[in-house]
Order: structure tokens, then sequence, then C-alpha cells
């Protein structure tokens, strides 16, 4: 018998020790922005999500960049998957531990495509770093009511045993959707998304690593303790 596990992020995720349930709270829409805005030579182009490569990979070609960052270890593979090459990732897998441990010359011009909804955190160190920081809203996140009302009624007939979130907007969306559930058993992945998940008064598990292998194995530890 294996637990059964609803992952809520864009990305595929497998495994054989657990029965895994794809279902994405959250649809992608690309956005328009200014192309102008390439017209320039980037020392850094940093890409914060495998999201944010996707989307960006048709203007690779029209950008001059020096090098180029990642946040988290999916985003380096797919990034090297295309043939790009990541010159630095950082060992914490969050915007917190990218800027401590990012360095670059004073002045440095950084391309910062991702998200119209992502956190200003990393946009706003980097500049308060001397950086000149050019953010690009390449996206943006809606929600998917359809797999959202799924899970809500696999949830009211008890055939889920953990929830997990990887992102706030994922959290925002299930619990602001129409009626709540009497659930208990959310994990996600990052203190941000814990805190997200607070704000509705729910308890969740945090993994140790911002990875969805890590966030897996708490589940089915806990799992295998009868944690849930």
């Amino acid at each position: 018998m294996r637990p059964v596990i609803v992952m809520t992020q864009t990305s595929e995720f497998k495994r054989n020790d657990a029965c895994i349930l794809h279902r994405p709270f959250i649809r992608v829409q690309p956005l328009s922005f200014d192309l102008n805005l390439l017209n320039v030579n980037y020392d850094w182009l940093i890409f914060s999500s495998k999201n944010a490569v996707k989307f960006f990979q048709p203007y690779l070609t029209r950008v001059k960049v020096d090098k180029i960052a990642v946040i988290g270890e999916k985003t380096a593979d797919y990034c090297k998957s295309l043939g790009l090459k990541v010159s630095f990732c950082p060992k914490d897998y969050s915007q917190e531990g990218f800027l401590e441990s990012f360095c670059a010359d004073e002045g440095s011009k950084i391309l910062l495509p991702s998200s119209s909804a992502a956190r200003s955190l990393l946009q706003d160190e980097l500049h308060n770093q001397k950086y000149i920081v050019q953010k690009i809203d390449l996206y943006k996140p809606v929600p998917h009511t359809d797999n959202i009302c799924e899970v809500k009624m696999m949830i009211k007939k008890n055939e889920i045993d953990a929830v997990a979130f990887a992102s706030s907007s994922a959290v925002r969306y299930f619990f602001n959707h129409e009626e709540p559930v009497n659930f208990e058993h959310y994990f996600v992945i990052g203190l941000q998304t814990l805190e997200t998940l607070c704000e509705y008064d729910a308890k969740g598990t945090v993994s140790e690593i911002q990875t969805l292998e890590s966030l897996v194995n708490k589940i089915i530890e806990s799992w295998e303790t009868n944690a849930i």
C-alpha cells in the first residue's frame, strides 16, 4: 500500500513508492513585454523557475548575456537540457539562499524574467546590493479551478492522504476557492509557503530541502510513522 499524494505544482513529478496525483492548482498565462528591454548587454540572466526558462526560451537568441544563474536544481537541469551553461546555482534553493551566496561586480546589469506574481525580494535586494536590475513579467498565474474542485471532492471522500504545495499562489487559490474542506495533512516547500498556509489557520509540514524529492520524502516518512 502506498500513500496517495496530490502534487499541486505545474511540473510533473513521479515516484514508485507513492501514488502521485498531479493536479496543478495554477495555470500559467504568458504576458507581452517591451522587447526593447532585450537590446541591452546583460552581465547576468537569472532564472528563478523552470517556467521562467520555458517562457523566456524564445527570446534567448535576441538577448546578449555573459552568465546565467538559477534558483533550484530542477531549473538548472532544465537549462542544461536546452544547452544553456549555468554559471551559478545556490545550495539553498530559495530567494534568500540565492541572495546570501550570489556575488557579482558592483553595477552589474542583471536581467530577471519571471512571474508577475513573484516575490519582490530578489529584485529589491539585488538592487540594494548596487546591481542594475531589469525585471520582466513573463507570465502570470491563474487558478486551475477544475483541479481544485476535483481535489476538494476527493478530500471529502477520504481518497487522499496528503496535499503538497510548492508555492504560496497554489495555497491561496486552494483556500480562496469556494467552500473550505476539513483536512489536516498539508505539506509545503519553503517557509514562505508555510507562512501563507498559516494565514488560513491551517497547519503544514515543511520539507528539509526545497525540492519536490525532499517534500515527498517528508510525506512518506509521516505516512510510515502514522502521522498522517
